[in-house]
Order: C-alpha cells, then structure tokens, then sequence
C-alpha cells in the first residue's frame, strides 16, 4: 500500500496557444478536472495497479464530492476530510505546448488535520510507503499536517518518499528548512528548477550529491533531459527521457513519481526505476490534463 498525503483541488486548465495577452483576450481552450499534485500521484498510482489511499482535504461543497467521486472510480481509495465551511481548493492552470503556470487557491487542503493524519498512518499495513507532496509542507496552515506524516512514518517504520512540489513557494519557505524537514527522507524528488533552489546552481550530478547529504537519495527531473537518481554512498544513474509529442505537460512530474515508485516500491533498482518514471511521465504529456 502506498499512502499518498496532500492536496486534493480543481484544476481550471487553460489550454492557450502563444503568449498570454494581459489587459486584453487570449483565445483557449477551458476545461474543469480533478488535480493537486498527491491526487494526480494517487490517480497515476492506481492506473499502474497500485494499492493506493489519498489523505487530503476538501471542502463540504459540490467540488470536494465531485473530487472523491472521481478519484474513487479510479482505483483511489479516499481518506480524505470534509472541512465544513471551508471550499475545496482550485488551480487556474495556463497551459501551452512546453510549460504551465499555476494561480492557486489552496482552499480547504490547508486545514488538513495532523491528528487525521497520524490516524490514518497508524493504521497502515505493514510493508506500507508514505509518499508526502511538499505542498503541504510549503504553507504554515498545512505544515503540521505534512510533518505529521513524516513523524508518523518514522514511528511506524514506513518508508517515505516527498516530491519537492514547486519552485517558489519553496524559495518563501527556505531551503534549509524544507530540508531540515525531510531529512533522512528515503527517496526525495524535485525538478530542475527546485534543485536550483535547495541545492544552489550547478549539475544535476551536482546538486544531487549535495541533496544526499539530507536525504538518502535523491533523483532530479530534467524534463527532455532526463533524469538523475544519486544515492548517499556516491552512486547515480541516469535514465532519457521517452521522446513523445507534447500536448500538456499538467501532471507529468506526479505520473513520473508514481512510475518511479510503483517500479522501486517492487524491489527493482533505481535504472529500472527511472525508466519506469519517464514512461508513465511520457503517457501523462501526451494527453491534456494532468489524470489518466
């Protein structure tokens, strides 16, 4: 079983073609989907065949049953709180052909409960995987929640994995903090442009090297570049990224995670792990929209 802990929210995905013409129109494409990053990792995890449970937040509204619903018809099994009064989070996502930028209302994923949590670690199977989207982490509302999950972790023995989340609410946090936070963390994940934050500028060989000397190992995200895994004894190995038509990269750091652990999590070495990452990151940027 892996235990996905984070967000749960409504992606409001902006399909635009060319740069955004502020003060005036932009013509897209407008489409209403489930997102957050731990959701898409749960929704991916699923799609391989994973035993999976979410512990998220929502708000008691229309969007946070519609969220738990769909995720539920995939696979996902919902440890997720109904926060009354509050509303469930949403993300307007501009999206083009090689990037997207992200508007967020946390709404309700910032009151997940710590005792919720830690209820829910507690009554894990044995063998589990707790896998921590950093959002959590990132926003002092939410903090005691993520932290309360790497301590429950600890407790219980699980092996933890956290995915750095986002360049710049990592930079408002800190990077000594973050990793303070997530040391000894047995896989940490992060994209180039959050390595450059917790590990300063430099090679992915590099940044990953300093990375483990917080975290076990560490992998950074290239994009088309690739990937690195960097275990603390001085170990890498690299994997290339799977060349595919992009339609929309929404979603496609959360499919690599879930590849990279379903791979790791079943005894197969970091290679094959990498490898297993790109191939569902790759499925995930074909399509538009960050679930399978």
């Amino acid at each position: 079983m892996i235990i996905v802990v984070g967000d749960l929210v409504t992606d409001v995905l902006v399909e635009h073609d060319g740069p955004v013409r502020y003060g005036s129109d932009t013509e897209a494409a407008i489409r209403v989907t489930g997102g957050g990053q731990a959701a898409n990792t749960a929704a991916w995890l699923a799609h391989s065949g994973q035993a999976v449970t979410l512990v998220s937040a929502v708000g008691d509204d229309l969007a946070g049953r519609q969220r738990i619903a769909e995720l539920e018809s995939g696979g996902v099994r919902c440890a997720v709180q109904v926060r009354t009064g509050a509303a469930t989070g949403s993300v307007v996502v501009l999206t083009g052909a090689t990037e997207r930028t992200m508007i967020t209302d946390r709404g309700a994923s910032l009151l997940l409960d710590p005792e919720h949590v830690t209820s829910v670690l507690a009554g894990a199977p044995a063998g589990s995987h707790v896998h921590l989207s950093g959002y959590p982490l990132l926003h002092d509302g939410s903090r005691p929640a993520g932290l309360a999950a790497l301590a429950a972790a600890a407790r219980h023995g699980l092996t933890v994995s956290v995915d750095a989340a986002s360049a710049g609410p990592l930079r408002d946090a800190g990077a000594q903090a973050f990793l303070s936070w997530v040391r000894d963390t047995d896989v940490l994940l992060c994209n180039a442009d959050e390595a450059d934050v917790l590990a300063g500028p430099g090679t992915a060989d590099e940044q990953g090297g300093r990375l483990t000397a917080h975290v076990r190992n560490a992998v950074v995200k290239q994009g088309a570049g690739g990937a690195l895994w960097c275990g603390r004894d001085g170990s890498s190995w690299s994997g290339a990224a799977s060349r595919v038509p992009m339609k929309d990269p929404t979603g496609a750091g959360d499919a690599f995670a879930a590849g990279l652990l379903t791979a790791w999590l079943s005894g197969r070495g970091p290679e094959a792990a990498l490898t297993a990452g790109a191939e569902l990151g790759a499925l995930a940027v074909g399509r538009i929209g960050a679930r399978p």
